[in-house]
This record gives structure tokens, sequence and C-alpha cells, in this order.
């Protein structure tokens, strides 16, 4: 069995035969804000997710991402803001018009992180086959805690 230290926020795994289970332990969903994401995000590596408001009040995934060492601060700073958007108009309009909120979740390791965006991505969006994971298990698993009751739509 391994366990990976676990930041306040973070990811801890479990091996087991040749399967892993991971838990991610998510911050709190905070509004993206500049002096929010600079003072309570730490300047370390890990995964995080953004989400927008949409006109209904539902939360719309808009984001899964990883980052390494020194990036979640930076990293979820320059994707939240429109100022600093590099990707194309309809998200910047995105970020622009709508309210925009993150969550995030700590590992140092590189190849936790493939193995847990992985995961996401094929649960949230199966047609996506871009990433792959670090392919060391056979089978992922992971379980989520948060303390929000954060409900989002696709």
């Amino acid at each position: 069995m391994v366990v990976l230290i676990m930041d306040e926020y973070g990811i801890t795994a479990m091996v087991k035969d040749r399967n892993v289970y991971y838990y991610v332990k998510w911050s709190p969903l905070s509004k993206a804000e500049r002096y929010a994401i600079i003072t309570k995000v730490p300047a370390v590596a890990g995964i995080f997710e953004v989400y927008w408001m949409d006109e209904k009040k539902h939360l719309r995934l808009f984001f899964v991402e990883k980052t390494n060492y020194g990036g979640l601060r930076s990293e979820i700073r320059r994707v939240t803001d429109p100022e600093l958007c590099i990707d194309n108009d309809k998200t910047k309009k995105i970020l622009e018009e709508k309210d925009i909120y993150f969550r995030y979740s700590t590992t140092d390791s590189a190849k936790v992180m493939d193995d847990v965006v992985w995961f996401f991505m094929q649960t949230y969006f199966p047609e996506n086959t871009a990433l792959n994971h670090s392919g060391r298990y056979e089978k992922i698993f992971l379980k989520e805690s948060a303390p929000d009751n954060l409900m989002w739509v696709p």
C-alpha cells in the first residue's frame, strides 16, 4: 500500500494489486476574483476545476486542468481573468460576462495528476480521448470530498 502525503486539500492514493484508489479532497468552491486567488490559492502543483454560472444559476464545468509546481495560483489566475485570456473569443466572452468559480486539490506528483485528470475527463467528456493516464495501473478508482454540495450541469 502506498499513501501520498496530503495537504489540507489534496489527493491521496491507495494501491492494491494493479489498481489505484484515489481520494480527492477539494478546496471550497470560490468565486474567481483576483484578490481571492492571490491570497487563498497556494503556489504549488495540483489539479483544478473552473465553472461558470449560467442564466438559470446552474454551474457549468469550464475547465479541468493540472499544473506543475508553483502553478495553481498563477494558472487559476490566468485561466479565469479575461485580461489574461489567450484562448479564443468564446472563452473570453464567458470570462467577461459570467460569474466564474474554481476549486483545487494539491499534489506534487505528475503521474497522480495524469491519472486523476484522465479519470475526470473520461467521466465528464468520454468522447475526448486526447489525454492519457500514467499507465501504472490496470484500473483507476476515484472518490471525491468537498466542503460544498457542488451540483453542476454538463
